[in-house]
């Protein structure tokens, strides 16, 4: 009998996580290697369970996480919102909840383009008057 599973798709700046819930123990495998290992701050690691601990499932999923693009930050969020879709598709008795807690909405900032003229977004070249 096939194992049931449910899958969610986060986004953070230029970062995509594929997240899958299976019924567990709480682990959490990020890129085939555990949280723990992966992200180096715990703060990151917080993020990456915040939407376990509002739905309080913190111990009842496992956790399996392919993620590329970004930076630690990016890719942190990019779980976090996968995991909250994820949920949402196990019991869509979530959805208040995780709306509340603003983790269905994909965090739409992203890095400004360099514009022709400038050094950068928004930096000007240096001023001088001779």
């Amino acid at each position: 009998m096939a194992q049931v599973q449910y899958t969610g798709t986060g986004r953070r700046k230029s970062s995509t996580a594929r997240v899958r819930l299976v019924p567990g123990t709480g682990r959490v495998v990020v890129n085939k290697r555990d949280a723990e290992d992966f992200f180096p701050y715990e703060t990151l690691r917080m993020i990456l369970k915040q939407p376990l601990a509002v739905t309080e499932t913190e111990g009842s999923y496992d956790v399996y996480v392919n993620v590329h693009g970004g930076g630690f930050t990016g890719q942190a969020g990019a779980i976090r919102h996968g995991i909250a879709r994820a949920l949402l598709e196990a019991d869509p008795e979530y959805r208040t909840t995780l709306k509340r807690a603003g983790l269905l909405t994909r965090d739409a900032r992203m890095k400004e383009r360099k514009k022709y003229g400038l050094k950068g977004a928004r930096r000007a070249p240096q001023f001088s008057k001779r």
